[in-house]
């Protein structure tokens, strides 16, 4: 399928622009979180442009994959990005890739193929009728508030990985208003696109997440932000993609197998945490 497809492509640069964002990120003061200025001190950096680069490439990517197939099949694809994280990490780093991370990426690209397989996302509507919206971002925004709040509550891996959270909400909430975007341009064109609520949201949602996730990444290792980051972008979209766009899973015996698959994507988790690359906290070499 061709949002299999993009998914697949769009977990892979935003695997490539986490490590470079990282490194940026690892450079800039600790008096400069959750502050607009962090965005000065990246600017400057080319790596972290780099990285940026690649997330535009990324979201083009996800549009297609969001056009094209339900919210509940392209964003639990992007479990894939924690291994593919850490993949790219050990290359740029220098550090190579070791058994056991190779171990943990089966384990989690084969629970993904079990769970997915099993739960067979069918149905849904492109778009969100009536006004379902607004008790979604009603909750959502409860939701981000209450993570946000406990995580400025404390700081080093515990911040990080609040603030991952709070920015797989975020980017589900983006993938979610994007799908909905989309549907417009298949219904009224360009035009409908251009004048649709959704889009402009999906700017403010995905800047909103990015900004987060900066700080998430300043704030402790990797390893701390990027489980938070992908799995919990792919829960909160499932839920997206049943509630808002009426998506249906398989349920009965078929949870059996969709357990497994979860119990094997998160053994494949604690086994990346557990990697010495995936536990790097040192500063890489300034790149300007």
């Amino acid at each position: 399928m061709i949002s299999i497809l993009f998914a697949v492509l769009t977990s892979l640069s935003n695997g490539t622009a986490s490590v470079l964002q990282r490194r940026a990120a690892l450079q800039v003061p600790a008096g400069k979180a959750m502050r607009l200025s962090l965005f000065g001190h990246l600017l400057r950096q080319k790596v972290w442009l780099a990285g940026i680069a690649l997330v535009v490439l990324a979201a083009v990517f996800q549009a297609v994959a969001l056009a094209t197939g339900p919210i509940a099949v392209v964003q639990p694809i992007f479990v894939i990005e924690l291994p593919a994280t850490l993949l790219v990490a050990g290359f740029v780093m220098g550090a190579g890739v070791s058994r056991q991370i190779w171990a943990g990426v089966a384990a989690v690209t084969l629970g993904l193929a079990l769970a997915m397989a099993a739960a067979a996302p069918v149905g849904g509507s492109d778009d969100v009728h009536g006004a379902a919206w607004i008790p979604a971002l009603v909750v959502t925004g409860v939701f981000e508030a209450v993570l946000i709040a406990a995580a400025l509550g404390t700081s080093g891996d515990a911040r990080a990985a609040l603030l991952g959270l709070a920015s797989a909400c975020g980017y589900a909430l983006t993938a979610a208003l994007m799908k909905d975007a989309m549907a417009r341009l298949d219904g009224d064109g360009v035009a409908g696109l251009l004048t649709a609520w959704q889009l402009y949201a999906t700017a403010v949602a995905g800047v909103g997440a990015l900004f987060l996730l900066q700080n998430a990444l300043q704030a402790g290792s990797l390893v701390a932000v990027q489980p938070m980051l992908t799995l919990g972008d792919a829960l909160i979209s499932i839920a997206y993609g049943v509630t808002l766009f009426g998506e249906e899973l398989r349920t009965g015996w078929w949870l059996l197998p969709q357990l497994a698959g979860a119990a094997l994507i998160t053994v494949g988790c604690v086994v990346l945490a557990r990697s010495p690359l995936a536990a790097v906290n040192t500063p890489p070499p300034r790149v300007e």
